[in-house]
């Protein structure tokens, strides 16, 4: 393995990413002098230097966490992806396809066959399964289920009986329960002989005979305590604990708020199921992220960086023809008005800034509401202050840049009328921006739709328009008709 200090930094990445580029340029060079040189002994020549090739790219995977081959796929356009993901060990492959992106997972299963995901899900638990399980094709599913046991089938099933937004969707079966009669000495004894403890294991679990949580032990407590002290003198009955139907981002937010590293997860009766960890909802807050940036662009998560161009044009014609409705609606209101530009020509000049400054304005009110109602920072106690606090923010900035961008007209044009007509019509569409900053992504939340989508397509679409009508319906009377 690598050392630690070059882990998980983007020049390491970067130059682990190179080097295995070499060696597939590397081995499509040789591959190609091959063909070209007469010999006959081709085939065997042929199949001692795929062997080579493949070990080079083996050795060098071998040497990398999961996580990095994952970052080294999502780079390479497919041909080489397919190259360098044929050459990864199969006690690898489960991990790798846990950690790459929704869409170069597709690319990967679907040049698989059924038997060789079923070896591949041998390695991993049953939360892990869960996550692969809606990319997993049929056949390659029922051959997994016929090779768990009970416990695993069991497990795996309750996991994937719960939607994706869901606490009960993310949590794993790797907690360690006791009762609140044994002693320290017994618990510790008890541990020793596992051998090992799950990951992210910073407690446990203290239920009652009908398997209900009564609280925790922090494994701090249970090594600076008397051995022969029982478990309910020193555990905590003050803490943290998620419904299996909670929902998933409320609880990433518990996880921040708590500094949480796992926690239990119980059942509408108090019933333990299992536990959420901090890897869990890193993945969650990950994945989430890259969506919402991905969604608020008009584009899906399902777009592979090197997917085919017939795919990616397929993934964004939806809000491209948005756009194109939109546009030919901002050209419509400037030709209601061309008799307007004709006579001022100075119009045709300073109504984008109005646009402008109207997208901006609203974008940052968007982006702010969006932020704040993932975090669950909005209630319907304080959404009207928060209304009334974004108009006056917007009178304020409206009324500054206004003041300033007529200042700037009269600089250049010597037209007081015009100017005054700008400063107007910024102030004006700075407040229709962030009405409409404010109104589409709260009323997307209202109705139970995701704030983010299609925000910043609708949003610049309308401040666009508006700005156009403002600017020069105030210029047709005020200043046409003078």
């Amino acid at each position: 393995m690598e050392t630690p200090d070059k882990l998980l930094t983007a020049q390491f990445l970067q130059h682990q990413l190179q080097e295995v580029i070499k060696l597939l340029e590397k081995q499509q060079l040789e591959k190609s002098l091959l063909e070209r040189a007469p010999t006959t002994r081709h085939e065997l020549l042929e199949a001692v230097l795929h062997k080579q090739q493949q070990t080079r790219l083996q050795e060098k995977f071998a040497a990398l966490h999961p996580a990095d081959i994952a970052y080294i796929l999502e780079s390479l356009p497919l041909d080489q992806r397919k190259i360098a993901w044929n050459a990864i060990n199969t006690h690898l492959d489960g991990q790798v396809l846990l950690e790459v992106s929704d869409a170069v997972r597709h690319t990967l299963i679907s040049g698989m066959a059924a038997e060789e995901l079923a070896t591949v899900a041998g390695n991993l638990d049953a939360d892990e399964l869960a996550d692969l399980a809606a990319d997993l094709p049929k056949r390659a599913m029922l051959k997994i289920l016929r090779s768990l046991n009970s416990v695993e089938r069991s497990h795996l099933n309750a996991i994937l009986s719960y939607p994706d937004n869901q606490v009960g969707a993310l949590m794993d079966f790797g907690m360690i329960a006791i009762r609140d009669d044994m002693t320290l000495k017994a618990i510790s004894s008890y541990i020793r002989k596992l051998g090992k403890l799950p990951s992210h294991t910073d407690k446990l679990f203290v239920v009652d005979p009908y398997n209900q949580v009564k609280g925790i032990l922090p494994l701090q407590r249970l090594l600076t305590h008397a051995p022969s002290l029982h478990v309910e003198q020193v555990m905590v009955t003050d803490f943290v604990v998620f419904q299996t139907d909670q929902d998933s981002a409320e609880a990433s937010r518990a996880f921040e708020r708590y500094d949480l590293i796992s926690a239990p997860v119980v059942d509408p009766d108090g019933k333990l199921q299992g536990r959420l960890c901090v890897d869990n909802i890193m993945d969650f807050i990950r994945e989430k992220a890259a969506e919402d940036l991905l969604i608020q662009a008009g584009v899906t998560e399902e777009e592979d960086l090197f997917s085919s161009v017939w795919k990616s044009a397929k993934n964004r014609w939806g809000w491209l023809l948005v756009n194109i409705v939109t546009a030919f609606a901002s050209t419509r209101i400037i030709g209601l008005f061309e008799d307007v530009i004709l006579q001022l020509v100075a119009l045709a000049s300073l109504m984008p800034i109005v646009a402008a400054m109207g997208g901006n304005t609203g974008n940052q009110t968007s982006m702010l509401i969006i932020r704040s109602l993932a975090l669950g920072q909005i209630t319907p106690a304080n959404v009207r202050r928060l209304i009334k606090k974004e108009l006056a923010l917007a009178t304020l900035n409206g009324t500054l840049i206004g003041l300033l961008i007529g200042m700037l007209s009269l600089l250049l044009y010597r037209d007081l009328a015009l100017s005054a007509v700008m400063s107007i019509a910024m102030l004006i569409n700075m407040l229709v921006a962030v009405i409409v900053g404010l109104g589409i992504p709260l009323l997307r939340h209202k109705f139970g739709k995701d704030p983010a989508v299609g925000t910043s397509v609708i949003l610049t679409s309308i401040t666009d328009s508006m700005g156009f009508f403002i600017f020069l319906g105030l210029a047709s009377l005020f200043l046409i008709a003078n």
